[in-house]
């Protein structure tokens, strides 16, 4: 499976948190925060949580796990879910979790200001959580328009799957003209290579797994990640990618003309994109923008890993498109959250010694 050596370097993408008097980010932690936005379609924000405070967080995802009675998420990855390969799950709208959630927009507000009005919904608080077994997410975008929060509630390595981007690589204003008025398109091009990549390493992985005793199979497992007409796009169905019915990746996208494109460019597109592997440190929040390229890998741990997840719109956001890639818990759907709300709701409680005085301004 070499061909999913990614680089896990994302020091380029990095700023250390700091905090002024209030809580919030600095002013000049927020300028080198939008600035890694603006360049790259992402900023990894180092040490924003404490460990007590991502202990919290951590909590609240096992609480919510814990509830046989969850809400599954229905945008992707729906046959891992079912086959308990990952857990992506809306956190109920509780006291705990909006104090959570709040907390870490209001440490954030002068970066999501810069995107988000106050009226702007809160779309989903989720938990991504993957096991031993998962498929590898093909390279996508979510729908437009939305920023997306990922906080690492312990140490995540390289093996148990960080989520990988593609930086550079968002769309916004005239971005389309760079690169000879070709960018859109040589990003497609990187996308189709990667996504045949992550076609065969699934496909090798599961055959993999039918004599595995550390991941065995289910029953039924293996005929319906492969054969399956269940409507599930990060899978590696044969049946479906004959078809074309997977939007990611189809048989229909490896036409003789992408094909000699993909072989003219190759080192084109070498130089321009590269695909970077985050494997976040205990308290570390990732913020991105939807329209970025990026996947949720497979986990090769046994260790689960357990992100806390909240995606904000920073535009209109059709219902329609919402729902493809957002699950909102029935408990947010009955009484909504704007980011407005969020600021003024009240952060989550300070453990004991939550903020080290050195990352105080």
């Amino acid at each position: 499976m070499n061909e999913l050596k990614v680089s896990s370097d994302t020091s380029a993408f990095e700023v250390a948190a700091v905090l002024d008097r209030n809580g919030k980010l600095t002013q000049q932690c927020v300028h080198q925060a939008l600035t890694m936005m603006d360049k790259y379609g992402l900023v990894v924000l180092t040490d924003l949580l404490s460990a007590a405070e991502a202990d919290i967080g951590l909590e609240l995802i096992k609480q919510t796990i814990d509830d046989p009675e969850r809400n599954r998420c229905a945008f992707a990855s729906e046959t891992d879910n079912r086959y308990m390969r990952r857990d992506f799950c809306s956190l109920p709208s509780t006291r705990p979790v909006q104090g959570f959630a709040a907390t870490l927009c209001q440490r954030l507000e002068g970066v999501l200001s810069e995107y988000c009005g106050r009226s702007r919904p809160l779309l989903e608080v989720i938990t991504l959580t993957s096991y031993i077994g998962s498929s590898h997410q093909y390279i996508h975008r979510d729908p437009a328009g939305v920023i997306s929060l990922l906080a690492a509630v312990e140490d995540v390595s390289e093996q148990q799957g960080g989520t990988v981007f593609v930086p550079g690589s968002h769309m916004y204003g005239g971005a389309d003209s760079k690169h000879g008025g070709g960018a859109y398109g040589l990003m497609d091009l990187f996308r189709i290579q990667w996504n045949y990549r992550i076609f065969r390493h699934n496909l090798k992985k599961l055959w993999g797994m039918r004599s595995d005793d550390k991941a065995p199979l289910a029953p039924g497992e293996f005929l319906d990640r492969v054969f399956s007409r269940k409507w599930d796009q990060h899978q590696p169905n044969l049946l479906r990618f004959l078809l074309g019915k997977n939007s990611q990746f189809n048989l229909r996208m490896l036409g003789p003309r992408t094909l000699w494109k993909l072989y003219r460019e190759r080192d084109v597109l070498n130089d321009l994109f590269s695909l970077v592997q985050t494997a976040p440190r205990k308290g570390t929040v990732i913020l991105y923008r939807s329209d970025l390229l990026h996947a949720g890998p497979d986990n090769r741990s046994a260790q689960p890993r357990r992100f806390f997840g909240m995606s904000i719109a920073r535009d209109i956001v059709e219902p329609k498109f919402w729902h493809d890639g957002y699950t909102p818990h029935p408990t947010l759907t009955a009484q909504p959250m704007s980011f407005g709300d969020l600021l003024e709701t009240e952060p989550m409680p300070a453990p004991p010694m939550a903020l080290d005085h050195k990352r105080r301004a």
